[in-house]
């Protein structure tokens, strides 16, 4: 057996490290909650290269002591705890004393700190060995710079990400730390850009706005209750405006954000039914509890918390949340985020730079008529362009089933996305799945699969059950079709090659829709703005944080533009950098679900018929996009055995 001995103060700096600081991001999080414990309300975070290269944090904090400054540098060295007891009164953010030794390990870096009441000191350590200590002229407050960070541990740069992923994951921890603390100043500088400023005047809802636009935190309501034990206060969305994961909604204990699995599911649950399956909303819960409730030294990032009597918490904010959305008007605006002039007031300065004259009518520009369709036929086309004799019958035999048949609007004219969800009604959700991963299993698929066009007989009609089931027969038996599957089938297919096409046709808009995200989302927008042009999203920078729509494919329905291209770019955001491949299979899955028929729809007999011809068409007619089956066949043999015609042989 190899002998023990006790490892080198280095080299136990440098495992900490890799517990500690995995990424950039990770040194700007540890330095500014730092900065915060100091009693700082101004923080500069300057970055260059992601943080790789350079991280400067500059704050107006307490400073250190120049006998103490070298102490700061040794691992286990505090000023948050003295003994045991205050192990379980937490009141700061940091307390273990491993941050500044595990970062210093790993990188060179640069302290200058000053009390304000004598001079300052400057050090300068490579490696974590001490290079350079000197008396400096230093305000009060802090200075400190991390300088080629991971310069002696290579092995940790592979698992280092792209500068934008980089960034965008520095931006996100930024953000997290200015919604905890309202009451800081915050700036973050990238490469001489700056991503964010707040006030730090303690309005949460203006670092909202200033985080997720001003149209975001004005459909964002305060919510405030207490027991005996908690406090909650913060912000939550209305129903109308949610996102495709839960990365925007913000849970903070006692000025520190964190994750927590529970607390999120009681977020939601507060919404009760008033979420779509598969959407989430924007929420900050801040909760005000006695330390004694929480153990926070579970893990060396500090996110994750134990907390005593966390189902009475998560009672309390389920019942907030229910308590505000109860007293709310509900109806979402007819225009939505479509209402630009009113963005046009708030946003004066940037629409300048527009050079959009609103003061003359503007006429939307022509747009050439394909010369092939741009829905299948059975969107658009009437019921009157069928045959005669058909058309005649169908509306008889309709009639007869139904005696308001003329009075009901056909589906044929509507178009694709006019339909609203009703996920309801729907005998499977089809939102619950994620569609990017149905796309990785219906490119595999397609490609196995090897079936002709006209594959399935076009079949003869019969009738319609619970305004769901369509039964149709053929020489070789009874046919059984979900409605909502084939539907989504067909209009998979057409979205398909539409989106694969990238047209030149293309609608211009008489107003741009403005499109905001917080800052780290717009860095992963930016970075993969090749994909969204791929299938025909040309957005065009606003800003820091915003993008301007001016036109789209033909193939949008009207009303629906930005709807489709904020779940495109929710795909988009949810898996990051993904194939351009991949990202058109996926949007044509969502587009696909989102417009199709229903369950409890009932259709005509031209509308049934002409559903099950189109069906016949497609390449795959057997399973939808999400790989349930659009039809099963009852054979002529299964019906005979059903009825006893034929005997199973003892």
């Amino acid at each position: 057996m190899a002998r023990i001995q006790e490892l080198s103060e280095i080299l136990a700096n440098q495992i900490a490290a890799g517990e500690v600081i995995e990424r950039p991001a990770s040194v700007v999080k540890e330095l500014v909650e730092n900065a915060l414990d100091a009693g700082s309300t101004q923080i500069e975070i300057l970055i260059e290269e992601a943080g790789l290269k350079k991280i400067k944090i500059i704050d107006n904090g307490e400073g250190i002591d120049p006998a103490e400054v070298l102490n700061a540098f040794k691992r286990h060295a505090t000023s948050k705890i003295y003994s045991r007891d205050d192990l379980f009164r937490i009141r700061t953010l940091g307390f273990r004393g491993e941050a500044l030794p595990s970062i210093a390990s790993v990188s060179e870096i640069t302290l200058e700190t000053s009390t304000g009441d004598q001079k300052g000191t400057f050090v300068y350590l490579k490696g974590g060995q001490v290079i350079e200590e000197r008396p400096s002229q230093a305000r009060k407050g802090t200075i400190l710079t991390v300088e080629n960070l991971f310069f002696n541990t290579p092995a940790r740069l592979k698992y280092v990400k792209t500068i934008q992923t980089e960034l965008s994951n520095v931006s996100d921890i930024v953000n997290r730390m200015a919604i905890s603390h309202p009451n800081v100043a915050f700036r973050l500088v990238h490469d001489g850009n700056q991503l964010l400023r707040t006030a730090g005047n303690g309005d949460l809802k203006q670092t909202l706005a200033g985080i997720y636009g001003v149209a975001t935190a004005k459909k964002m309501r305060k919510i405030e209750k207490e027991d005996l034990d908690f406090r909650i206060s913060g912000f939550i969305s209305l129903p109308e405006v949610t996102r495709a994961n839960r990365n925007y909604i913000s849970i903070i204990i006692n000025g520190r954000y964190i994750k927590n699995y529970l607390l999120n599911k009681a977020i939601i649950a507060g919404y009760r039914s008033k979420l779509m399956v598969g959407r989430f909303p924007l929420a900050v819960i801040e909760i005000t509890a006695d330390p004694l409730l929480m153990d926070v030294n579970v893990h060396p990032t500090k996110q994750e918390v134990r907390i005593s009597k966390e189902k009475e918490l998560m009672e309390l904010i389920e019942t907030a949340i229910n308590d505000c959305l109860s007293n709310e008007q509900l109806i979402p605006e007819a225009l939505g985020n479509l209402n630009f002039k009113n963005k046009i007031k708030q946003s004066a300065e940037q629409l300048e730079q527009t050079q959009l004259d609103f003061s003359s009518p503007t006429s939307v520009e022509e747009v050439k008529e394909p010369s092939t369709p741009l829905r299948p036929h059975y969107f658009s086309k009437p019921v009157n362009s069928l045959s005669a004799p058909f058309q005649e019958q169908a509306e008889k035999n309709s009639e007869q089933m139904n005696p308001n048949f003329e009075k009901r609007e056909p589906m044929l004219n509507k178009p694709a996305f006019e339909s609203p969800i009703n996920t309801e009604n729907s005998p499977v959700s089809d939102h619950q799945a994620p569609y990017l991963q149905m796309a990785e299993k219906m490119l595999a698929t397609e490609k196995q699969a090897d079936l002709s066009k006209g594959h399935l007989p076009l079949l003869d009609y019969i009738g319609q059950m619970h305004g769901t089931y369509l039964f149709a027969q053929h020489e070789d038996g009874l046919y059984i079709l979900d409605q909502h599957a084939a539907q989504e089938r067909i209009k998979y297919e057409y979205f398909r090659k539409k989106i694969g096409e990238v047209s030149t046709d293309r609608q211009e808009l008489l107003v741009p829709i403005l499109l905001d995200y917080p800052n780290n989302d717009a860095i992963k927008i930016k970075e993969n703005q090749q994909a969204l042009e791929e299938i025909g999203i040309f957005l065009e920078p606003f800003g820091q944080n915003s993008f301007l729509l001016r036109s789209h494919p033909v193939w949008f329905n009207h009303g629906e533009e930005e709807q489709i291209v904020k779940e495109m770019i929710d795909l988009l955001l949810e898996q990051g950098k993904v194939s351009v491949a991949k990202f058109r299979e996926a949007t044509a899955i969502m587009m696909s679900c989102k417009g199709s028929i229903k369950a409890n729809h009932h259709l005509n007999d031209a509308e049934a018929r002409m559903l099950l011809a189109d069906l016949a068409k497609t390449e795959n007619p057997y399973n939808c996009p999400h790989g349930r089956p659009v039809l099963i066949q009852f054979t002529n043999k299964d019906m005979e055995r059903m009825f006893k015609r034929i005997q199973d042989p003892h």
